[in-house]
C-alpha cells in the first residue's frame, strides 16, 4: 500500500489510508466488515454481495499496519458512483478523524476516476458526520431493517485524488 502517512498525536494513534493492495489487505478489510456489519450490528448473516467483485477497497492501517477501517467504491453506471460498507473498528471510531479520512479517500478516488455524482446509502446515526463533511441528503429509507438516508457528495469539496495509490490523510478534516 503506497499512501502518505499522517502522524497524529500519541493519544490519537497513527494511520495510513490508501488502496487495499494486497490479499491480506483484502481480507482483514472483509473480516472487519463482518465485524461491524454482521457481528455487531447484525444486519447481514454476511455482508459479501456482488460488488465486491469489482468495487475498490480502501483501507485505513495503523503503522503496525493492522487494518482498523475499511470503505469500497465502485461505478454504478458512468460517471455515477457508490460508496458502501464503511466500518471503522470499535477501538478507533470516533478518533482521530478515521471515518472522515476514509470518506474523503473514497470521494477523492472517485472524483479523480470520472466521478460526476457520488451518492452512499448512510445509516442514519451517521447522517451528521456526513453532513459535516459537506454531504446532503435525498431521501430516508429502511435498508437492512436500519434507518438510512441516501446521500450525495459535494465533488466541490472533494478534489480528484491525483495517484489512486495516494489517499487523502486525515489531517484535511
Amino acid at each position: 500500500m503506497s499512501v502518505n502517512p499522517l502522524r497524529e498525536t500519541p493519544a490519537q494513534g497513527v494511520f495510513l489510508v490508501g488502496l487495499a493492495a494486497s490479499p491480506a489487505h483484502q481480507a482483514a478489510a472483509h473480516g472487519l466488515r463482518h465485524q461491524v456489519f454482521c457481528v455487531e450490528q447484525q444486519l447481514f448473516e454476511n455482508d459479501r454481495d456482488a460488488i465486491d467483485a469489482f468495487a475498490t477497497t480502501i483501507v485505513a492501517c495503523t503503522d503496525a499496519n493492522e487494518v482498523i477501517g475499511t470503505v469500497r467504491i465502485h461505478e454504478r453506471e458512468p460517471h455515477l458512483w457508490f460508496g458502501s460498507r464503511l466500518a471503522v473498528a470499535a477501538g478507533w471510531r470516533r478518533r482521530a478523524g478515521l471515518g472522515a479520512a476514509l470518506i474523503r479517500a473514497a470521494v477523492g478516488t472517485a472524483h479523480a476516476r470520472g466521478c460526476r455524482r457520488f451518492l452512499a446509502h448512510v445509516q442514519a446515526q451517521n447522517v451528521r458526520l456526513f453532513e459535516s463533511l459537506h454531504w446532503r441528503s435525498l431521501e430516508t429509507f429502511t435498508l437492512h431493517g436500519a434507518p438510512h438516508c441516501l446521500m450525495q457528495a459535494d465533488l466541490a469539496q472533494y478534489p480528484p485524488t491525483l495517484s489512486p495509490d495516494l489517499m487523502i490523510p486525515s489531517a484535511a478534516a
